[in-house]
């Protein structure tokens, strides 16, 4: 498998100012693992603004949790691109690549979901929602360990989860504003990403296994095995 195909394909990484912020931080003394590894502190800033408006701050605390939630995406991007496009990959970035991720992502929505405690299952939906977050990747990186392509399809990726939390996150004070309620926008958005990493969940397991059981993969795999012998 090339680099190019175990890269999550994103437009935004060809824009021209995406382009001259990696090149100017691949020219610093800053490694893509570092890069990596900020993407969990955003996270944190992030759930903790969540949970302080669940104690009772003030609900525009949310804006801020929605800036922090997109700088931890421009992290996940520039990290990528200082190690391909800077050419400052190393051999563990791949861990640095995945764990910030299954971290961060359990960090957000679960917090999220304490944001609005005194919903009904808002907590439940929180937790869930962070679960089926890590396991949209599992399933992802267990089928290319199994020599299958490297999935990346949604409906809700890593990119459409914080798409559509960064949306109710902004969302959640008009809401406070207009309607005099609260969280409602927020409790809608987990169910929504849970029903959506369901279907991601189903689209990627049953992609992996159309690959690994068509027959020309078995033919390939038998074709191994005999020149094993």
């Amino acid at each position: 498998m090339t680099d190019s195909e175990a890269r999550r394909p994103l437009k935004v990484r060809d824009l021209t100012i995406m382009n001259k912020i990696a090149a100017d931080l691949s020219k610093r003394n800053i490694s893509p693992n570092q890069i990596s590894i900020a993407s969990i502190f955003f996270a944190l800033l992030a759930g903790l603004c969540l949970v302080a408006i669940g104690a009772g701050s003030t609900i525009w605390l949310s804006w801020l949790a929605a800036l922090l939630v997109q700088c931890r995406l421009l992290c996940n991007l520039f990290d990528g691109m200082v190690a391909m496009e800077g050419g400052k990959s190393t051999p563990s970035g791949e861990l640095f690549n995945d764990i910030p991720d299954r971290i961060a992502d359990p960090l957000i929505l679960v917090c999220a979901g304490y944001a609005i405690a005194g919903l009904p299952w808002a907590i439940e939906l929180g937790w869930l929602a962070g679960l089926l977050a890590v396991k949209t990747a599992y399933v992802r990186v267990l089928a290319t360990s199994m020599g299958a392509p490297t999935l990346f399809t949604g409906p809700m990726a890593k990119q459409h989860r914080m798409a559509v939390i960064t949306v109710v996150l902004l969302l959640l004070p008009i809401e406070t504003s207009v309607f005099a309620t609260q969280g409602y926008v927020l409790l809608l958005g987990l169910l929504v990403i849970c029903l959506g990493c369901l279907l991601t969940l189903y689209k990627r397991a049953r992609s992996a296994y159309q690959y690994l059981e068509s027959p020309e993969q078995n033919q390939h795999n038998k074709h191994e095995d005999n020149t094993d012998v």
